[in-house]
């Protein structure tokens, strides 16, 4: 199934989750108890990363992804990102997706890899969009995601360039877009607003990050440059030293942005679970009646 179609068809709020692959040096193996928990779940899809900086790359992806599709029964969503490969690469994983029945891309630019060299092929995630859609053997056959930022791409200028090359991406070919994470629902609505005003048409589902230590909250708010509100920032303080304070907070605060995101009419949810099984269980329980 088309992730396309979840939007059309559903007249629910579709729910879907992320994982990630293993590092190198860890067998594939080791995360399959933690995928078979989570997609226990039933979401409605779940997206497999490149790994950590997306240096772990395709081929583990397309193995989980097609795990999660036949062995869990649960859709799945491939991660590809273009900076770090040539065009043969792309061609490459778009048959090895095909060939493993793997008919969703989230089609991004990716991390620039320490140490690499870039290539030149691709420059951008919409740059990826249009290839896969110029060729005539994939375009009918995959359905694009794309990604999109709430408070503003860290290389943009402004909002105004950021919507501008977002429109870019979606006139490129994806249909529907998953945001990076937030912690402030207004700043989610007023860059839907923002997008509606663009002429963004597409669905866009609302990553929501449980945050539940404080090394993690320092990682993502880096790597994301994601604002934390006051009343975030009282958590973290009240509980960074009891774990387990903090995770049930951080877990009770991403129920409370949920059930919020779901009453303004939010097109989907997207979950980063960080492979918790935990974490996506009780989430699910609080929020699956209002989907």
């Amino acid at each position: 199934m088309k992730i396309t179609d979840l939007f059309t068809n559903s007249k629910k709020t579709v729910f879907s989750f992320e994982v990630f692959p293993p590092k190198k040096d860890s067998p594939i193996e080791s995360v399959y108890s933690k995928l078979e928990e989570i997609s226990a779940l039933k979401p409605d899809f779940i997206s497999v990363t490149y790994g950590a900086g997306g240096t772990v790359g395709h081929s583990r992806t397309c193995e989980i992804a097609s795990k999660i599709k036949y062995d869990f029964g649960i859709e799945s969503v491939a991660h590809l990102s273009c900076v770090n490969n040539s065009r043969e690469d792309i061609d490459k994983n778009l048959i090895d997706l095909k060939n493993n029945g793997i008919e969703n891309i989230l089609a991004l630019r990716g991390d620039y890899i320490e140490g690499a060299v870039p290539k030149n092929d691709f420059k951008y995630a919409s740059d990826l969009c249009e290839y896969i859609n110029s060729k005539t053997e994939f375009k009918d056959f995959f359905d694009l995601g794309g990604a999109c930022y709430p408070e503003v791409h860290g290389e943009a200028e402004n909002e105004i360039e950021d919507i501008f090359n977002l429109k870019t991406k979606v006139d490129s070919g994806a249909s529907h877009l998953i945001s990076q994470l937030f912690f402030d629902n207004n700043a989610f609505y007023r860059f839907v607003e923002r997008a509606k005003i663009a002429r963004i048409d597409v669905p866009i589902e609302a990553g929501i990050m449980p945050i539940t230590n404080k090394s993690q909250i320092t990682r993502m708010v880096s790597m994301s440059g994601a604002s934390l509100p006051a009343k975030f920032s009282k958590i973290l303080q009240k509980y960074e030293n009891k774990p387990e304070a903090l995770r049930d907070a951080g877990i009770a605060y991403a129920v409370e942005q949920i059930m919020d995101l779901i009453a303004n009419g939010v097109d989907g949810i997207h979950l980063y679970t960080m492979n918790n099984p935990y974490v996506a269980a009780k989430i699910t329980e609080a929020v699956v009646n209002l989907l």
